[in-house]
């Protein structure tokens, strides 16, 4: 078995895409359509050259088995995070028949290599309870105020209406 971890080039997208929906399956999350994909596909490939993403392709006798990405945030500066920016880790998966022997703590160790060298004093990642080990062992932890997300838009996010159309909102001040 030939290993060989490397930054992702453009031939690698389609592979990057199909790992990233692997990785959905294994954390139950429902396939509702394929045009999540194309627009991944186009989001792999505007930043396979970024310097601020590194997306990491791990191959074994060839064939790209598992992937982890890197991006730098720009947020606000914090007490936590003094100059504001810091680098989210995602997309750590390995196809399963590969799983158990490395390559995802191959790739998630490539990636979290590159974020030390940016200069970012912070991590972040959403982990699975498959993954959580490999996370704790590379210093991360469980913080207080787990993330909480909302729809901004489609069916049943706040702001519009059951018809679909914008629900006006009233306020008074008084």
């Amino acid at each position: 078995m030939t290993r060989t971890v490397r930054q992702a080039t453009l031939p690698d997208v389609d592979a990057l895409v199909r790992l990233r929906a692997e990785m959905f399956a294994a954390m139950g999350v429902p396939e509702t359509g394929g045009e999540w994909r194309a627009h991944a596909r186009r989001w792999f490939a505007d930043r396979i050259d970024d310097a601020d993403y590194r997306l990491v392709v791990v191959e074994v006798d060839g064939e790209v088995v598992s992937c982890a990405v890197g991006a730098i945030r720009d947020a606000a500066p914090s007490p936590s995070v003094p100059e504001g920016r810091d680098v989210l880790i995602s997309n750590v998966c390995t196809a399963p028949a590969h799983r158990g022997h490395g390559h995802g703590q191959a790739a998630f160790d490539a990636v979290m290599a590159w974020a030390r060298r940016t200069g970012v004093g912070r991590a972040e990642l959403m982990a699975t309870e498959l993954g959580r080990g490999m996370y704790v062992s590379a210093g991360f932890r469980e913080e207080r105020c787990p993330a909480m997300r909302a729809a901004l838009s489609g069916p049943g996010s706040r702001g519009e209406g059951s018809d679909g159309r914008s629900a006006r909102v009233a306020t008074s001040m008084g």
